[in-house]
């Protein structure tokens, strides 16, 4: 769009701008005729994967409270038409500790208010796994965070629940962005003077007593006080929100030395120690580490800033501290979920969910054990809804699902990822194998010994700038209409094209499959093998995954295994990248 164009809707957009300091900004930009205009109005911020993520600052395609009252409204909207009952049932409105998390829960609240709905609103900053929590406990019809998760500091969001208190899925998804589209400009939105309605009862704050029943419900998830609960752990919340939950949680299971890293302890939205509060970037976890190392701890547990997911650093026998990956973690969870469901004899299969980028680990260990699994899109608003769906329809019950990306949600109490309850979990298995001596190195490998030897890698093609998107939507098109026939030594024996909602093995006809259509491509390879490419919902990044299967002899060192499938990870790693050529 010429730089005139951009001007004029960007006087259009201040024009309806409500908030002082936005303007002031906009108005800066437009003076000085900045070529900035173009990014700041290359449309409305997408309402997508659970709502709206983006960088703070004025114009239609940021973060601000303009943008966040058209949401509400457009949120408003939809669950007046859509959902029974909605406005006496009332919206959950949460927020954690991010730069104007807030003031866009309060703008939230008062647009909701005003469009004739009961909100219940946190009463101080909260974990994300809360919000989903409270749209069940609390029986509303929705349910808003606001949070950007792990994102950068300059970074906020607005995260929407259904009132089964999942992550949202079609048809919610396009019919909310719909509404938000036929919303009125920000400064014609209807909102309610925010102190009225909070001393008029119209809002209703929560807070102690739903963490008391959120509490109740999670420690009745693992095994009550055993061995080992004076486990030395240390504990980082990465400037978010996850320490008074996780230390009331593991505190009232028995566990008693839990040392917090106290430069991270208090949340910040500006994340003054870390370059990016995400617990998997390389740095982020230095302080607890050091921590670690001065304190003896056997285990490092950290949240992300909104305390949905969970990273673990475990200590081995011989004093390193190995970081476990997200599939690692998985696998761990998930087979202790399995094998303590099967202690209880119940008549009705456990049932196990993962994506199609996870590690199909658990699904082999589940087989091995006669549970159901079951791999869904990449997003945790798939596990869960895919879940719910089969417990409904009485033929499985959900107990574990995970995602590689560090999320982890054990049964149904809360219905998305939930490092909380995540961090009780493994620091129980933790104790349980400290207490005979072992740790949850030593439980991997014989998970590995009887299951065989999984080991993932992912490589992230980043595709910046204007053409970025085009030029990987070429590359998934041309890996989609003439495929490999082998990568590496190794022969492709079935495509999966979830974009078709195809699948095709190696001189058979194509066959449908029930994945929702995404853009995603998984080479099934000889051997046990995998490679899934898929662009980044979120970036500008061309996503690749290898999962390689070892078999691990009885006499066979878990280290040469472990070589033996880094080198097949290469070797496919190097077959891709011919294959797709440099960005």
């Amino acid at each position: 769009m010429e730089l005139d164009a951009l001007i004029l809707r960007a006087e259009e957009w201040l024009r309806h701008d409500p908030d002082a300091e936005d303007r002031r900004e906009l108005a800066s930009l437009i003076a000085a005729r900045s070529a900035e205009l173009a990014d700041r109005f290359a449309g409305p911020l997408h309402f997508g994967t659970a709502g709206l993520r983006g960088v703070l600052g004025a114009g239609e395609s940021r973060m601000n409270l303009a943008v966040v009252r058209r949401t509400s409204a457009g949120l408003a909207r939809y669950l007046a038409e859509s959902v029974p009952e909605a406005r006496a049932r009332g919206v959950v409105v949460g927020y954690d500790g991010r730069r104007k998390s807030r003031e866009f829960a309060e703008a939230t609240a008062s647009v909701l208010v005003a469009a004739g709905f009961r909100v219940q609103l946190a009463e101080r900053l909260c974990p994300t796994p809360i919000v989903a929590f409270a749209v069940r406990e609390l029986a509303c019809a929705a349910g808003v965070m606001v949070t950007a998760s792990h994102n950068p500091p300059e970074y906020n969001g607005y995260k929407v629940y259904a009132d089964n208190g999942a992550q949202i899925v079609p048809p919610w998804d396009a019919g909310i962005a719909a509404a938000i589209l036929a919303s009125p400009a920000a400064d014609e939105v209807p909102t309610a003077p925010f102190a009225e309605a909070l001393a008029s009862g119209r809002i209703v704050t929560f807070g102690s007593e739903l963490d008391r029943r959120y509490l109740a419900a999670v420690l009745a998830l693992v095994p009550p006080h055993g061995e080992g609960r004076a486990l030395p752990i240390v504990y980082t919340p990465l400037h978010g929100v996850g320490l008074p939950l996780f230390r009331a949680a593991l505190e009232i299971a028995g566990f008693s030395s839990i040392r917090v890293v106290d430069e991270q302890a208090e949340p910040d939205g500006d994340f003054p120690t870390v370059a990016f509060p995400n617990p998997e970037e390389p740095g982020a976890l230095d302080l607890a580490l050091t921590l670690a190392r001065t304190t003896d701890a056997a285990l490092i547990l950290a949240n992300d800033p909104d305390a949905d997911r969970l990273a673990a650093v475990v200590r081995a026998r011989d004093g390193r501290m190995v970081q476990l990956t997200g599939n690692e973690v998985g696998v761990l969870l998930g087979h202790s979920a399995l094998e303590q469901d099967l202690r209880l004899a119940n008549s009705v299969p456990a049932l196990v969910v993962t994506t199609i980028v996870s590690s199909p680990q658990l699904l082999a260990i589940a087989a091995a054990l006669g549970a159901e699994s079951a791999t869904t899109l990449t997003g945790f608003k798939w596990i869960a809804n895919h879940a719910l769906a089969r417990e409904a329809s009485g033929n499985a019950r959900f107990v574990f699902g995970y995602e590689e990306a560090l999320g982890y949600c054990l049964g149904t109490v809360v219905r998305d990822k939930d490092g909380i309850s995540a961090a009780l979990a493994l620091a129980t298995l933790a104790a349980d194998l400290h207490a005979r001596g072992q740790t949850l190195l030593d439980e991997l490998e014989r998970i590995a010994r009887r299951y065989g030897l999984y080991l993932s890698h992912q490589r992230s093609l980043q595709f910046p700038g204007a053409l970025g998107a085009e030029r990987m939507a070429r590359l998934m098109g041309r890996l989609r209409d003439a495929p490999p026939t082998r990568l590496g030594r190794f022969e492709v024996t079935t495509l999966v094209d979830c974009a078709r909602s195809t699948r095709r093995e190696r001189g058979d006809c194509e066959r449908s499959i029930a994945y929702p259509k995404s853009d995603v491509l998984i080479f099934e390879l000889a051997e046990g093998h995998r490679v899934i490419s898929r662009p980044s919902g979120t970036e500008p990044k061309l996503k690749i995954y290898y999962d390689v299967r070892e078999p691990l002899a009885a006499e066979e060192s878990l280290a040469d295994a472990t070589t033996r499938a880094h080198s097949t990870i290469s070797e496919l790693d190097l077959a891709m990248v011919a294959l797709i050529g440099e960005p």
